[in-house]
């Protein structure tokens, strides 16, 4: 099992992890890939409890209301590990054995 990079959090980590050991991901360019996106799991959780924790709308200096900022971080973050785990060219899809619906 590979250890995920320390300065990682808890959601990163456990993204790291679990998909280095599924995919047998060992080089380093993919290794490169996979901690790029583990940072973008780890971005987009912190965004995710900021704007639990204050709303999507946010007051601004003058009364009025404003897009929280943790949401174009999220919005970011996203699009950052979209495009990592695309460069790692995964196969997403389910294995299966033949055409039609999976057995159940």
């Amino acid at each position: 099992m590979l250890s995920a990079p320390k300065h990682l959090r808890d959601a990163g980590s456990a993204f790291y992890t679990s998909v280095a050991d599924e995919y047998a991901i060992t080089d380093a360019a993919g290794l490169a890939l996979l901690s790029r996106a583990a940072e973008c799991v780890d971005r987009m959780t912190a965004a995710q409890s900021a704007i639990a924790e204050h709303g999507e709308l946010v007051p601004d200096r003058y009364g009025g209301v404003k897009l929280n900022p943790a949401c174009n971080l999220e919005k970011d973050a996203r699009s950052g590990f979209l495009a990592a785990v695309r460069a790692l060219n995964l196969d997403l899809e389910p294995l299966r054995d033949g055409p039609g619906r999976p057995s159940e």
